[in-house]
């Protein structure tokens, strides 16, 4: 039908200068393949190629699928040689009486000659109106016809069609658009994927649901009118809505995740860009959505504060240097990152923060520093002064910390400096372990960045990236035990070979289970009360929580590192630019928040893991939380709690014991 002729040109247009042609013009070339990547579950998360596209055999296919096409682009492909020359006749008549307008101006091309021209951008330019191409196309669409059958000729065609976004063929189309495969299509989607080649922007069924399905409900009319489907057929196709699947047909979004599986096959020397590879990776759809949900709307929060005084991705529709974040959860007992997100928007700036961004922890380092503390003979009862410091410096100068409240509480046990974030306190710890233990420390827990050997190391001044950061805050979650993050099980070849695999990680013990238990238990309290409660409080109350957060200087940096029970995930906001975030920044008020949402969603209708049960060879006590003391009578309730101690820290009453023995951590007279 002549007013469907112009579609070749409006498809052929964008494609010119995209490929590189081999053999003749007329023959059938293979066409670059994505590869596919894929969640834990099996579910679709994306996929990397310098094309979306993914080539089916049309005998897979409901036979109406390719039959849209025919009855909207060439009604006659199965009866000309490859040029329509009663279109062609009619095309020319249209014109020369000017009774074709708007739409239904066209060319004429069959599908043959599209094929051709898009096939073989660099013999066939379709964005070239002269009669010379036209004649050259022609040729070559006869030529194809000579050495192709008409179902050869149909299966490229719906392979090689732009849908849009990037997409490619009739398959990555389905995918996409319905979050299916094309052998699944209903009538009514295979109708509204052959409304796309006319125009991919302007029938886009997910932007222009309404323009989509009157051009859908159009081909539906052509299909019964060529015979292809029954009236009755037509009208029940025509009843459905329009539904697009979420995520872009992804089972969650997931391009940050998919960048870094990239990257993972290429360190291991596998060209995963080359296409037809099948990535399986450690994702998680159902905490990957949490995590993309969570920082999306927490980021938005920030924004709207009266005191943040930057310009709003909103405002800026993403464009330019916006506040940003990262977030990455591990599963701390194999390894397996679960959910890995870079940024608010991977189309707007696919930089990914979570595992390239080099940032200051902040206050999150202090745990490293604390673990080392007990390691030399201290407890989580120890006094130590939270005052004011005057630190000289080899450079001249004189370092002196200070709290973000701008107070000093005096003598203070190590557990209530950790909840309560007490900069003095991590310094002097720093200088009495020694600043060279402290980046020893980091280094043997997995932090390959370097820790500069000053002071404000203690506090976070040395940068990291977050997804090593979590690995490393795996030593809290596993007692003592690291592990190296997975994030690609195995991978698969065109043809199927297992070609990558990696088995989950092996926990490597790298500090003393009961030092990393009782740094855990002070994370614990610090969630449970000091600067991480907004995270407790967003999690149910079943589900354990321990964690601890970060603020940097200036507050350019904030974050908040937590774990449960099975995961270990930490949230990092700030701009690429470091500056400040707004004046009352804190990793507690921006990102604990966040990470709260997250685990909130992620377990909600989830059994609580098991609660955290302390090594052996501990001793407990009850102590006074504000003197650091043995309770006894006097004590009130509020300020009793019990703590616990490597053998030989803990009180010198108990030391004076001597029939005392530790069993599971409980002290029995």
């Amino acid at each position: 039908m002549r007013r469907h002729f112009l579609a070749a040109f409006i498809l052929g247009a964008p494609l010119a200068a995209r490929a590189q042609s081999t053999g003749p013009v007329w023959q059938l070339v293979p066409q670059p393949q994505s590869s596919l990547v894929f969640a834990r579950d099996g579910a679709y998360i994306g996929e990397i190629g310098r094309e979306s596209r993914t080539s089916v055999a049309i005998r897979t296919l409901p036979k109406y699928a390719g039959q849209a096409f025919v009855a909207v682009e060439d009604q006659r492909f199965y009866q000309h040689d490859g040029v329509d020359l009663i279109g062609v006749a009619g095309a020319i008549k249209g014109r020369l009486l000017g009774t074709m307008t708007g739409s239904h101006r066209g060319g004429a091309s069959t599908i043959t000659q599209q094929l051709v021209g898009n096939m073989h951008p660099d013999q066939i330019d379709r964005r070239d109106m002269s009669l010379t191409r036209k004649l050259r196309e022609q040729q070559a669409a006869r030529e194809m016809e000579k050495h192709y059958s008409k179902e050869q000729i149909l299966e490229g065609y719906i392979n090689q069609i732009n849908f849009g976004h990037g997409w490619y063929g009739v398959e990555s189309a389905a995918r996409h658009y319905f979050g299916k495969t094309a052998a699944t299509l209903t009538l009514a989607e295979a109708a509204t994927l052959a409304a796309l080649p006319k125009s991919p922007v302007g029938y886009d069924p997910a932007r222009f649901p309404d323009k989509a399905k009157a051009r859908r409900d159009l081909i539906l009319g052509l299909m019964a009118e060529q015979g292809f489907i029954t009236p009755a057929q037509a009208d029940r196709a025509r009843a459905e809505l329009v539904v697009t699947a979420a995520y872009s047909g992804a089972a969650a979004p997931s391009q940050y995740f998919v960048d870094a599986a990239r990257r993972t096959a290429e360190r291991a020397g596998i060209d995963v860009s080359s296409g037809g590879f099948r990535v399986f990776t450690t994702a998680d759809p159902a905490l990957q959505r949490a995590a993309v949900q969570a920082l999306v709307e927490g980021t938005a929060r920030v924004e709207q504060r009266v005191d943040f005084r930057h310009p709003t991705f909103a405002a800026t529709k993403g464009v330019g240097d916006v506040l940003e974040g990262a977030v990455v959860a591990m599963e701390p007992s194999t390894g397996d990152v679960r959910a890995l997100v870079g940024g608010r928007n991977y189309a707007l700036a696919p930089y990914n923060r979570a595992i390239l961004a080099l940032r200051q922890p902040g206050s999150s380092f202090k745990p490293f520093v604390y673990a080392k503390a007990l390691e030399d003979s201290m407890s989580a009862a120890t006094i130590v002064p939270d005052t004011a410091l005057s630190i000289p410096l080899p450079n001249g100068t004189v370092y002196s910390p200070e709290n973000s409240d701008h107070k000093f509480l005096g003598p203070i046990t190590l557990r209530e400096a950790l909840i309560h974030s007490r900069n003095p306190v991590a310094v002097q710890l720093a200088l009495r372990i020694g600043l060279d233990s402290m980046g020893a420390m980091a280094r043997r827990v997995g932090i390959n960045t370097p820790i500069a050997p000053v002071p404000a190391s203690a506090l976070g001044a040395s940068v990291v990236r977050p997804l090593d950061y979590v690995a490393a805050y795996t030593a809290w979650a596993n007692l003592g035990s690291t592990v190296e993050p997975r994030l690609v099980s195995r991978i698969e070849d065109p043809g199927g070979h297992v070609v990558f695999q990696q088995s989950p990680a092996t926990p490597q013990q790298v500090i003393d289970p009961r030092i990393a238990f009782i740094v855990r238990d002070m994370m614990r309290d610090a969630a449970e009360r000091g600067t991480g409660t907004a995270a407790r409080k967003a999690v149910p109350a079943a589900v354990p929580v321990a964690g601890k957060t970060g603020t940097t200087n200036d507050n350019v940096d904030v974050w908040f590192m937590g774990m449960t029970p099975d995961l270990v995930a930490g949230v990092w906001l700030g701009f690429d630019k470091p500056r400040t975030i707004t004046p009352g920044a804190a990793g507690g008020s921006l990102a604990a928040p966040i990470w709260g949402a997250m685990m909130s969603r992620y377990y909600a209708g989830r059994a609580a893991p098991a609660a955290w049960t302390p090594p052996v060879g501990l001793v407990t006590a009850e102590l006074d939380r504000t003197t650091g003391l043995l309770a006894d009578a006097s004590t009130p309730a509020d300020r009793r709690y019990t703590e616990y101690f490597v053998p030989g820290t803990e009180p010198e009453p108990l030391r004076s014991v001597p029939w005392k023995s530790v069993i599971f951590g409980a002290v029995i007279p």
